[in-house]
């Protein structure tokens, strides 16, 4: 499937686990992957391959980035730029990245629970955060850290700013969420006639079905109706 990837798109992929190596996550998930689409609108790049263009997913389940001649060649080149990244401008988040970001820490910080779930949680009575508060005063904080995260890793601990002495970083597997959003970006393009997968791809893919990405970014005003209808809009504009 990665060879179908153009340039942006693994970039989009190579951030994420950066993102997930930063935070200390044993596996890249929605969030990083979001966070990867979002960096793309603060570097103003078209694409480039990177460092790391000739490392590729080695089919075992762990992250190897795609970019390099295993599996199926060199990186298609982005003609296009990086239409996530123009979308996601337009759209307003580029602006309210501080804002998405702290979306989701929380989001990692409850074990997963986003802020649509506290409240349909808080109509039945149960308060969340106080469930978390109990739980981090006997545990530590970070103790419900998800997306393969310890206690120790969650965003701002030790752990999560520095590689403990030791031990080499491990190869990061994809969750199984992230899996089924890069499966879901490949129907996605074959369902819209392009014979390539770019970053906006993944950007439909993320906000396709329910999850994290997709709950916080709705949070902020980003549906996937809206970056249909925004990346429509570029193409018009040609």
């Amino acid at each position: 499937m990665f060879e179908r990837f153009t340039t942006s798109a693994r970039e989009v992929v190579r951030g994420a686990v950066r993102h997930a190596e930063d935070t200390g996550a044993d596996t890249v998930g929605e969030a990083e992957l979001l966070l990867a689409l979002l960096d793309r609108t603060d570097s103003g790049r078209t694409g480039g391959s990177g460092a790391d263009s000739g490392r590729t997913e080695d089919g075992g389940g762990h992250t190897e980035v795609p970019g390099g001649r295993k599996g199926g060649g060199r990186a298609r080149g982005d003609r296009k730029g990086s239409p996530a990244a123009e979308v996601l401008t337009a759209l307003g988040a580029h602006g309210r990245r501080a804002s998405i970001e702290r979306a989701l820490a929380e989001v990692r910080r409850r074990g997963g629970i986003t802020g649509a779930d506290v409240e349909a949680l808080a109509g039945l009575g149960i308060d969340v955060d106080e469930i978390v508060a109990r739980v981090e005063e006997a545990h530590g904080v970070g103790a419900l850290a998800t997306a393969g995260s310890t206690p120790d890793s969650a965003p701002g601990s030790a752990s999560a700013r520095a590689p403990r002495r030791g031990r080499r970083p491990l190869r990061r597997p994809f969750s199984r969420e992230t899996k089924s959003v890069l499966e879901r970006s490949l129907r996605i393009a074959l369902a819209r006639g392009d014979k390539h997968i770019g970053d906006e791809h993944l950007l439909l893919a993320l906000t396709a079905r329910p999850g994290v990405a997709a709950h916080v970014l709705a949070d902020h005003d980003v549906t996937y109706i809206q970056v249909e209808r925004a990346l429509a809009a570029r193409a018009t504009k040609g």
